[in-house]
């Protein structure tokens, strides 16, 4: 009797939302996913969230896209750059630090890492790597509760940035960049930033045909790559948004550690696998699902290793290939295929006829044990973000979503991240600011909540 009310009220608490959820606003659509709080971001269209813990506080670093709006603790105009909101609070996100970007404003991308994970930094400091402009990456010290201070230029004069990545157990990082001389304006360029004060350049890299000096056509630029750092020695590249989408398989020791010259033998090098995509199709976000316990047809369970991959819309309506989500089988890595697919069916909900983009733009990348291998969070532009359920590989399907009131604008959810809570973050590139979200009903039960 003991153990059977036990697990009742273990089955209760598991159903209890683990924050109330704030009152949904007029014009919100849902499914299995709920508001937990909300912040305008002084109206400035934001791009990329991470979440950080830091000296027992959440932070959400935001990116912004191009523009400028007044910076109520200051008083002044800024130009967009990077935004620090307190979510320790889900409900009640705190403005703390809005970093200016350059003129016009643009500062997209964010990565964050403790000193005390850096192999050779400050350890009660905390790092902050963005994109500037589209033409530099730098450094900030963003230790709180002091303001935010630049402490290296990492790379400029490029002729183009994007998404990075940035391990924090070894500090290398991954710098998408248009190097002057390279025949596209994204590739990656490696730099050793254990001690953020002092970069170190390693290597550029690229697909063949994008190196200086190279003749005939050229591969679609690089969108962002995923490692999973010295353990998994795997780094995944995703190339291309709406179309000539290449997933790249990369040996991570070879990568670092091989000939650096920029030649097709050495790009080559420590290639272990490589698929394109249709040509309709990008590949924006490349996010390795390994390990994945998978049954087969004899009934046996096996491990494989899996990537997901989501393409990127890029025009209003329904005019174009729908972008979509792809679930590449790479257990063999020299021949990945395709283990399945998923696309927003658009027609539920008219959101053919809604303002704005429709179609898939990226996925989390946090690789948090509440989601990993279990749930997927799919930003979705004007259809908001949709959740799916990947623990069949073969058989994707969509569990929960949240479309944010529009305000009188147009609902562009551009980019998705959960932290290491649970939470969901989603923030929007036309200025309806960020949203915090849970999921709640048969969909939260998927989750591995704690």
């Amino acid at each position: 009797m003991r153990t059977l009310r036990r697990a009742a009220l273990l089955a209760l608490l598991a159903a209890l939302p683990f924050a109330a959820s704030a009152a949904q606003p007029q014009g919100a659509e849902s499914r299995d996913m709920a508001l937990v709080g909300v912040h305008d971001l002084q109206g400035r269209g934001a791009y990329q969230p991470v979440i950080h813990q830091q000296n027992g506080r959440w932070i959400a670093y935001v990116g912004h896209h191009y523009g400028s709006a007044r910076n109520a603790l200051t008083g002044v105009q800024e130009d967009n750059g990077t935004s620090l909101i307190d979510v320790t609070d889900p409900a009640q996100p705190v403005l703390l630090h809005h970093i200016p970007g350059g003129p016009g404003g643009e500062a997209q991308m964010v990565r964050v890492c403790s000193g005390r994970e850096l192999p050779r930094a400050p350890r009660d400091r905390t790092y902050l790597l963005r994109t500037l402009d589209h033409s530099a990456h730098e450094l900030w010290d963003v230790t709180l509760p002091g303001p935010p201070r630049r402490v290296a230029v990492v790379a400029d004069g490029l002729r183009g940035t994007h998404k990075n990545w940035w391990e924090c157990d070894t500090g290398i990082a991954y710098l998408v960049s248009g190097v002057p001389g390279w025949r596209t304006s994204r590739m990656t360029q490696m730099f050793d930033l254990g001690d953020p004060r002092k970069p170190v350049h390693i290597r550029d890299f690229g697909l063949p045909g994008q190196e200086p000096g190279a003749a005939g056509g050229v591969p679609t630029g690089l969108h962002g790559p995923i490692s999973t750092g010295p353990a998994g020695n795997r780094v995944y590249f995703g190339h291309g948004t709406s179309s000539g989408g290449i997933v790249q398989i990369v040996d991570r020791d070879k990568l670092l550690k091989g000939p650096k010259a920029p030649v097709r033998e050495n790009l080559l090098a420590p290639q272990l696998g490589r698929y394109d995509l249709d040509a309709s199709y990008g590949a924006h976000t490349a996010f390795p699902v390994l390990g994945m316990a998978v049954k087969g047809a004899d009934g046996r369970t096996s491990k494989r290793e899996f990537v997901v991959v989501t393409n990127e819309a890029l025009s209003d309506g329904c005019g174009e290939a729908q972008q979509k989500v792809w679930i590449l089988d790479v257990t063999e890595e020299a021949k990945p295929k395709v283990a399945s697919t998923w696309a927003f069916d658009a027609t539920r909900g008219n959101f053919c006829d809604r303002p704005g983009r429709i179609g898939a733009h990226s996925s989390n990348e946090n690789f948090t044990d509440i989601y990993y291998r279990r749930i997927l969070f799919i930003a979705h532009f004007n259809a908001g973000v949709r959740a799916l359920d990947i623990r069949d590989p073969y058989q994707p399907k969509e569990i929960a979503w949240y479309v944010p009131a529009s305000g009188g604008r147009t609902v562009t959810t551009n980019n998705v991240e959960v932290d290491d809570r649970g939470y969901i973050y989603i923030v929007d590139r036309h200025g309806l600011g960020m949203h915090v979200l849970q999921l709640t009903g048969a969909a939260r039960q998927v989750a591995n909540l704690r």
